[in-house]
Order: structure tokens, then C-alpha cells, then sequence
């Protein structure tokens, strides 16, 4: 075994030990933007992270960022390809929520590629596993360590750069801690559902019980229609006052979310808007943080 390929093997399994990997094959160039390190984030809430880790010396393109279109029903087409053929980084959730970024990675096999999959990262597996994994509020630590590490992996030059730019972003998480605690002491064991469960992660971490049918919330997420004694178990807790609040995730409107969302007005039981991606011009830490606040204020309606 050449040297050259015993030092990849063992940067590949010191990479993915911390659930970084690197593609196999292919070729080693990524052409700069601006002489910025290239960056693709598969949803735009890493984006965020990434950028703001990586300031001045990376070129970010989120893929999933419109927070008006559902995720789930999102195509790849050839500008999407190219990013990926010429990123250094790439930061992709995993869990299946986006399989697509396989596909993307497989039609242009790079050996220089870094990918980041937060699931690996978090170890999170298992076909039942909630993968909206931004939303773990005590775990974003992790995360952006793990994105600052494929920063300074692609790019050892800016190493103290990165690093400087974790321990900023850090900082400027205290305030959604600071919220999802206050909800915790003042409002923690308080029932609540939700369409789907988009925001699990936020409400665990608030101490707040979730008394969705799961039945119902299953087949939201799949794209398929509840069954009738699952409506009906959802329309309970909101008739019979059984939660204080309800969360829909605005990106994947449907019939039945809408008529279990009438439900709720109806009933005076507050309803907490909630997406899947970051809107446009907000960070990431000011878009949790502004839904945190939103679900503090519907506790106490």
C-alpha cells in the first residue's frame, strides 16, 4: 500500500469517526469563489451556520432555502449538481431527510470532497428517528463544531479564523438557550401537539409533553392521509382543551392540517407557526429564537 493511500485511509477514518467523511474518488479540485472556500448546505439552517463560522473565507449555497416550499417535494436540477461538483465542504442533515444529497455527490465523486452529515454527527439512526435535527437546541454545540472541523479540514490555512467564528456563533446562541430554559422552569410538563413533528427537538429540550397521536403525526410527514381515528384523537386535544398550544409547520399545508388548525382557533387553543427552513434574511440563531419566543407567548395566552 502506497504511503499517499495509507495517509487518506487514515484521514478518511479520522473523519468519519467524528461524522466527517470524504468521497472516495474522482477528482481534487474545487475552483474558488473569490478565493473564498466553496460551501454547499443541503438545508439553509446550516448554511447559516456555516457562514457565519466561516465569515469572509467561504462562498456558502444552501439548497433547501425557501421557507414558502415544502421540503419534502424539492427536485435537484443542474445548477444544484454544480454546486456540489465544486464544493469543498458539503454539510448535508442526513436521516433521510435528504437523500437527494447522495445522488447529487455520487454524479460527481470527488476525492477532496468533506462531507458533514449532522446524523452521523449526533448519532441519530433508525427508521423512526426525528431528522429535523436543527431544532435539538442543546446539541447545536456539536454541530457547529463539527461544521467549524470541515472548515478547517478543507481549509487549514483560515484555521484560527474558524475557530474564531465558532466560538462567535456560540456566543450568539445564548439567547435561544436562555428562552428554550425559561420555558422550561416556568411552563415544563405543559401539554402540547403538533402537525408534524418538525419542532420535537425544541419542545423535549423546553420539558414540554407532546400528546400528538403518532398515528397522525406519521402519516402528516409521509405525505399520506390520517386515519379517521386519527383525526379524531388530534381534534380531541384540541376540543376537549387537552393542550395549550398547537405547532404547524407552514411549509406542508394540507387539507387535514388546515381543518385541524380551524380546530384549534375555533377552540381558543394558540397556534405556533413553525418551518423547516430558515427564512430569507434572518440567521439561524434569530429565526429559533423568534419561534422559541412565539411558542413562550402561546404558553400564556
Amino acid at each position: 500500500m502506497s504511503k499517499t493511500l495509507l495517509g487518506y485511509l487514515v484521514l478518511a477514518a479520522a473523519l468519519a469517526a467524528g461524522g466527517v467523511t470524504l468521497a472516495a474518488t474522482g477528482t481534487t479540485e474545487h475552483p474558488a469563489r473569490g478565493g473564498r472556500l466553496p460551501v454547499v448546505a443541503a438545508e439553509n439552517a446550516y448554511g447559516s451556520i456555516a457562514a457565519q463560522i466561516g465569515g469572509r473565507h467561504v462562498a456558502v449555497t444552501s439548497i433547501l432555502n425557501d421557507p414558502a416550499a415544502d421540503p419534502h417535494l424539492f427536485t435537484a436540477d443542474t445548477t444544484t449538481g454544480l454546486a456540489v461538483a465544486r464544493a469543498a465542504l458539503v454539510i448535508q442533515n442526513g436521516a433521510g431527510y435528504d437523500s437527494f444529497m447522495a445522488k447529487l455527490e455520487s454524479a460527481a465523486p470527488s476525492s477532496g470532497r468533506i462531507v458533514v452529515t449532522v446524523a452521523d454527527v449526533l448519532g441519530v439512526r433508525g427508521a423512526g428517528a426525528n431528522p429535523h435535527l436543527w431544532y435539538d437546541v442543546p446539541r447545536l454545540g456539536r454541530v457547529a463544531g463539527a461544521v467549524a472541523a470541515g472548515l478547517e479540514r478543507a481549509d487549514p490555512r483560515h484555521r484560527a479564523a474558524y475557530r474564531a467564528g465558532l466560538r462567535r456563533f456560540e456566543a450568539r446562541l445564548a439567547p435561544l438557550r436562555r428562552e428554550v430554559a425559561a420555558i422550561r422552569a416556568r411552563d415544563g410538563g405543559a401539554p402540547v401537539a403538533y402537525t408534524e413533528p418538525v419542532p420535537g427537538y425544541l419542545l423535549a429540550a423546553a420539558g414540554l409533553r407532546n400528546l400528538t397521536p403518532a398515528a397522525f403525526s406519521r402519516a402528516i410527514e409521509d405525505g399520506s392521509e390520517p386515519t379517521a381515528a386519527a383525526v379524531a384523537g388530534m381534534t380531541g386535544l384540541l376540543t376537549g382543551h387537552r393542550v395549550r398550544a398547537l405547532l404547524v409547520n407552514t411549509q406542508a399545508l394540507s387539507p387535514i392540517t388546515a381543518r385541524i388548525r380551524s380546530a384549534a382557533e375555533a377552540a381558543g387553543i394558540p397556534v405556533v407557526g413553525v418551518t423547516e427552513t430558515l427564512p430569507a434574511g434572518e440567521t439561524f440563531q434569530a429565526w429559533q429564537l423568534r419561534q422559541a419566543r412565539a411558542l413562550a407567548r402561546a404558553l400564556h395566552r
